[in-house]
């Protein structure tokens, strides 16, 4: 599953720049030991991995498609490990090895369905049964820039909420009933949502969803 946005160029060139800001709520991992195994899937510079390890979490793992974002990511946090994706692509840990998988701000990155479709089912596959998928991304937003854009690039994506940034980015905003279809797999624990400063300075209205992978009966 190499870069299934198709965007890695973009993000090698944003690497060295640009700043992340979906925060990390640590009542939600409160079940989990210190010790658990944890998959921080497109991890960029390594941002929620140092803050994992920050509050005693020892066993992680972030990974990227950006060859530059993994090189940030390990001059900033040189004890901890980072690996970029290959494809297909080689984990650290076995199948159904990772207790927790965060994806934070990833989705927007993956505007097409199937390729969202075919990132859940990877990530699934790799946590353990009863094990927690947290997930953070951004909803449609009802601002009228936004919604401007959005009606711009409907025709050109398919898809309602997808668009391009200024920068060259192409990303999607989510509705709620999408990202309840995406994850129909998984059991929801808890959602949240919260207002996040996007990567270019616009403040947007995030959701935040706590999910479980069923355990095998």
């Amino acid at each position: 599953m190499s870069d299934p946005g198709g965007q890695i160029p973009y993000w090698d060139t944003a690497a060295a720049t640009k700043t992340f800001t979906h925060p990390l709520h640590l009542p939600w991992l409160k079940g989990l030991s210190r010790h658990a195994a944890i998959l921080d899937y497109g991890c960029g510079y390594g941002r929620t991995m140092g803050d994992l390890a920050h509050h005693g979490f020892d066993n992680l793992t972030g990974t990227d498609t950006s060859p530059a974002m993994i090189k940030r990511a390990q001059h900033l946090h040189p004890t901890l490990h980072f690996a970029t994706l290959d494809n297909p692509p080689v984990w650290p840990s076995p199948r159904a090895g990772y207790d927790a998988v965060l994806l934070f701000a990833v989705l927007t990155c993956v505007p097409d369905e199937e390729a969202q479709h075919r990132l859940i089912a990877e990530l699934n596959r790799v946590l353990k049964p009863g094990g927690i998928l947290y997930i953070s991304d951004l909803l449609l937003q009802d601002d009228e820039r936004n919604r401007r854009r959005y009606d711009r690039y409907t025709a050109r994506y398919g898809n309602y909420g997808v668009f391009e940034t200024d920068d060259g980015a192409v990303c999607r905003h989510h509705s709620r009933g999408w990202l309840t279809t995406l994850l129909s797999g998984f059991e929801t624990i808890d959602l949240r949502t919260m207002a996040v400063p996007t990567m270019n300075g616009h403040e947007s209205t995030g959701i935040q969803i706590l999910a479980r992978k069923p355990a095998v009966l």
